[in-house]
């Protein structure tokens, strides 16, 4: 058997299997980056509405705490003016 041919058409044949295997990858790496940017921006907008709902649930607390601090003031005040009141 002459293996003198093979070697000139495997030299043909890389460089052809090189160039159909970048056409097929190619396209494929460009949806998968397509697909990556769509996910990446859902997660910013997910991040984003948490950000508001964490800044929201923030200022009901400190609405809560206020309420609740200047609530306890005058709390404190009726508990001590019952203390002075006589019973009967």
């Amino acid at each position: 058997m002459n293996y003198g041919v093979f070697i000139p058409i495997l030299a043909l044949m890389i460089p052809i299997v090189a160039i159909v295997s970048k056409q097929i990858v190619q396209p494929w790496l460009r949806l998968r980056e397509k697909q990556l940017e769509n996910e990446a921006s859902l997660v910013a907008e997910k991040a984003a509405q948490y950000a508001a709902q964490t800044e929201r649930l923030e200022q009901r607390v400190r609405v809560l705490e206020r309420i609740t601090t200047d609530r306890g003031i005058d709390i404190a005040d009726e508990i001590e003016k019952l203390r002075d009141t006589p019973l009967n």
